[in-house]
């Protein structure tokens, strides 16, 4: 694949300073220009003042120029203007408003983390000592971003211009809602779902393992334990082990591990889930503030209120 990360997004708020501060707390890494940083990803958010909070955009790592003028016969074939030089191209899409930029960029290097060791039926991976996951006292740290779900008007619309535009692959669907798109070997780089407004709905950020998701949720809960929405769970899309939390603007943000990568596309059949499988394999059902954030609302008249 010509394309391989997600390489940062861009989100809109109207309470910068303390949005920053929770994702730092998050365990992201603010740097002085303002930007907030991963372990392996580097500069991957960046939060500017906007009226209401939303998506403002999003960058995609690219191999080489060959893969830019690819892109531009996409978006010309669709009707969408942009904006390019040799080595990267711009475009709004219409059903969103979001600005995707994608630019050659060099491929993530992520160090190799041996496999946490878990005891089981008839094997031992770990004797006489204590699971690693409750002796950790380090800080949580995101290693990169894995995905954005982006809540569109017209998800079709959106899906196309990721899709047939900018080369993004169908990894699965929901069945008339949403369709899981990759731009790497991860199972899904953006999921596009219908809303009747258009706004971010999630981040998501790779953490080593589930411990790693507990541990980190926990510390968040116990600074404030209004930031829970869901978890801990696994989804059936992607297979990625879960927990939701939301930040000060209203955006939720995901801690998650262990998601499906396709590394052939050859080998890989997407599905069209319905019903729970949707949304999730196993652990609590999803609260109806995951599927309608609170504020839509205020989203949809305009006034916006954070939660």
């Amino acid at each position: 694949m010509s394309l391989h990360r997600l390489a940062s997004v861009t989100v809109g708020v109207p309470n910068v300073a303390e949005t920053r501060s929770y994702y730092s707390e998050f365990g992201l890494t603010e740097e002085a220009d303002g930007w907030l940083s991963t372990v392996d990803g580097g500069r991957q958010l960046r939060i500017l003042d906007a009226p209401s909070r939303r998506l403002i955009g999003l960058t995609v790592g690219a191999d080489s120029p060959d893969d830019i003028d690819q892109i531009a016969h996409n978006l010309n074939g669709l009707g969408i203007p942009f904006d390019r030089t040799a080595t990267s191209i711009a475009a709004t899409e219409q059903a969103t408003g979001l600005r995707a930029v994608v630019e050659v960029q060099p491929r993530i290097t992520q160090t190799h983390v041996e496999p946490t060791p878990y005891n089981g039926p008839g094997r031992l991976e770990r004797k006489t000592c204590r699971a690693p996951g409750i002796l950790r006292e380090n800080p949580v740290k995101p290693r990169k971003l894995g995905h954005a779900v982006i809540g569109s008007t017209d998800h079709a619309v959106t899906q196309r211009f990721f899709n047939h535009g900018l080369g993004f692959k169908v990894s699965d669907e929901v069945k008339g809602l949403a369709a899981f798109l990759r731009c790497s070997t991860d199972h899904h780089n953006v999921l596009v779902q219908q809303a009747p407004v258009s706004f971010l709905h999630h981040t998501s950020w790779q953490l080593d393992d589930v411990d790693d998701i507990g541990r980190g949720a926990t510390r968040m809960l116990e600074a404030d334990p209004d930031r829970h929405v869901w978890g801990l769970g696994r989804h059936h899309a992607g297979s990625n082990f879960f927990w939701y939390l939301k930040d000060p603007a209203g955006n939720f943000s995901e801690y998650y591990s262990d998601m499906d990568s396709i590394v052939d596309d050859q080998l890989w059949t997407p599905e069209v889930f319905e019903g729970a499988k949707g949304l999730f394999s196993w652990g609590p059902p999803p609260p109806p503030s995951f599927l309608a954030p609170e504020d839509l609302g205020a989203l949809m008249s305009g006034v916006h209120s954070a939660v």
